[in-house]
């Protein structure tokens, strides 16, 4: 069991509340961040049997290529720039002239010094949401911004 201040912030896990989100090389505040996954597909082969006798083709299982990262990413709507910023993104695909970027999401801890890192490679937006509007609620107006990427990593600083 840790004890001391240094066994237990080496043992514990960290808290997910604390991170820091960057499109670009610019950062973006974000209240929620999903979709940081890395995924194969997969391929059956089924083989004859070798030895006479045996019983039915013989079903392996083995992976095959990655999938794609889906990304989803949800922040208040304020007055100012990167709503602007996202719209502009989301604008190139009509064009198509769309700029992919890295998007980095990084895990910080208690002082803000990123521990964890996941690169989103060659991301672009496929999807840029209104918030829902409802009369009778006080809720905060959330956007919904989805990406698809080439594939995710993950580094230690």
């Amino acid at each position: 069991m840790a004890v001391t201040r240094d066994q237990i912030k080496a043992a514990y896990p960290l808290p997910s509340y604390n991170y820091r989100v960057e499109i670009g090389s610019e950062a973006v505040a974000f209240s929620e961040v999903s979709g940081l996954a890395i995924e194969y597909e997969k391929t059956t082969y089924k083989e004859s049997p070798v030895e006479s006798g045996a019983a039915g083709p013989r079903t392996m299982y083995m992976p095959a290529q990655g999938t794609p990262a889906t990304l989803t990413l949800k922040k208040g709507v304020v007055r100012g720039a990167s709503l602007k910023a996202l719209y502009q993104w989301i604008s190139t695909v009509q064009t198509n002239l769309v700029e992919k970027k890295d998007v980095f999401v990084r895990l910080c801890d208690e002082q803000g010094a990123p521990v964890i890192s996941w690169k989103v490679i060659n991301a672009f937006p496929t999807k840029l949401d209104a918030p829902s509007f409802t009369a009778t609620s006080n809720d905060v107006a959330i956007e919904s911004l989805s990406l698809m990427a080439d594939g995710v990593t993950i580094s230690e600083p």
